[in-house]
């Protein structure tokens, strides 16, 4: 375990770039006050759509197969740092900051997925669920990152993305010291033509369609809540936003989720995926419902929510993923895993864009009710899965 150990480290360490802008959001709109919501939104949701940009195009060139997986992440986690970092170069409300959030979103296509690809050749039949929900935690503690810099650095964004990037360059480091797995393997081709195939199958379908609603709140969840508890700690006390306290309990509650991807992965391989999907949503969607009636209640309440939520809303993130490789169709496992999350991060877009203009009109309640649409759809789905003949393929048979 010693190599998963470092490559779940090392993306700790790299994807901090990702939430870095979010986190450093607030700062950066009191310099820049023309700028709102909809900038804030897309600070975030740029790194989305360069990062959907950047899997398909890895994918499309094969990139950790035609070149060692360890130097594409290395190279990747090295490029994002710098595009992080010239955001400081330029006034925090410009187009161009915008612009450098999409070449980050890009690189950490070389970042997550290939440390997926690491991670795999160390992995038993018996352990796939665990080792990816360690990399999923990864990814979730490095997401965490900022908020936790944030928290201690004030309205001052740019320490906070300069660490961002110190972050990744040594997280590119890092995996300079990880060996590949004995069950290291070029990954099936991407083959674009094929691509409706992942909905032909009955059993990816609806597994993706689980995944398309668990990702119509995660990212959108986790963009927003800072801001959330903001709004709600004001409200308590009848003053101010204090973004630092906000900033602090952001990031307990999505590091939180590191606790639940571990978690579920140890579970989904003994009692089944279906069952650790629609769990994980069932809690997630009804702590969505929840945000409205406990907002401006005292900020212990809602860290409490807000713990359990982050727990739940990334739980299941990994086995999604699982479930398409269980139930390709031979010699298509790339492309349908390629596919399935490009329409994920795809469909964060439209969520992460919608938050300011729902709660504009429905209040911060009624937008994360809206948000709970998408795990009650997914659960829906992954509970026609667990009926199916196809469900006996995964996790071993347990579903």
């Amino acid at each position: 375990m010693r190599n998963v150990a470092l490559i779940t480290l090392a993306q700790v360490l790299a994807l901090a770039l990702w939430f870095s802008s979010t986190a450093a959001g607030p700062g950066m709109l009191a310099e820049a006050p023309g700028r709102g919501a909809t900038f804030q939104a897309l600070l975030t949701s740029a790194v989305q759509a360069g990062f959907v940009l950047g899997t398909l195009l890895s994918a499309a060139l094969a990139l950790p197969d035609r070149h060692d997986p360890r130097r594409v992440f290395a190279a990747s986690a090295l490029l994002g740092a710098a595009a992080n970092a010239l955001i400081l170069l330029l006034p925090p409300g410009s187009e161009g900051v915008i612009a450098l959030r999409f070449v980050t979103g890009m690189a950490l296509a070389g970042v997550y997925p290939v440390g997926m690809k690491l991670a795999a050749g160390w992995a038993d039949r018996g352990d796939m669920g665990l080792v990816v929900g360690l990399l999923v935690g990864g990814l979730t503690l490095g997401s965490a990152a900022p908020h936790l810099l944030a928290a201690f650095g004030g309205a001052a964004w740019r320490p906070v993305m300069l660490a961002a990037s110190l972050s990744a360059v040594a997280g590119a480091t890092l995996i300079g010291l990880v060996r590949l797995g004995p069950r290291h393997a070029p990954a099936p081709p991407f083959r674009p033509a094929a691509a409706l195939a992942l909905f032909r199958n009955r059993g990816t379908r609806l597994a993706t369609l689980g995944y398309l609603g668990h990702m119509w709140e995660l990212y959108a969840m986790w963009a927003w809540i800072g801001l959330y508890f903001a709004a709600s700690f004001a409200a308590w006390r009848g003053d101010a936003p204090r973004p630092a306290e906000a900033a602090l309990a952001s990031f307990a509650v999505i590091a939180a989720g590191a606790l639940g991807s571990v978690a579920a992965g140890l579970a989904a391989d003994r009692i089944g995926r279906v069952r650790v999907t629609v769990t994980a949503m069932a809690v997630s969607g009804g702590c969505c419902l929840l945000a409205g009636p406990l907002f401006g209640l005292h900020p212990a309440v809602g860290i409490l929510l807000g713990v359990v939520w982050g727990i739940a809303v990334v739980a299941d993130s990994a086995q999604f993923s699982a479930s398409v490789a269980e139930l390709a169709e031979p010699g298509l496992t790339g492309t349908m895993l390629t596919v399935q999350t490009c329409l994920g991060f795809a469909l964060t877009l439209v969520t992460i864009q919608l938050m300011p203009p729902m709660v504009a009109a429905l209040g911060w309640g009624g937008a994360f009710a809206v948000l709970a649409l998408g795990p009650a759809l997914g659960c829906l789905a992954m509970l026609r899965l667990g009926r199916s003949v196809e469900a006996g393929r995964l996790a071993g048979g347990r579903g």
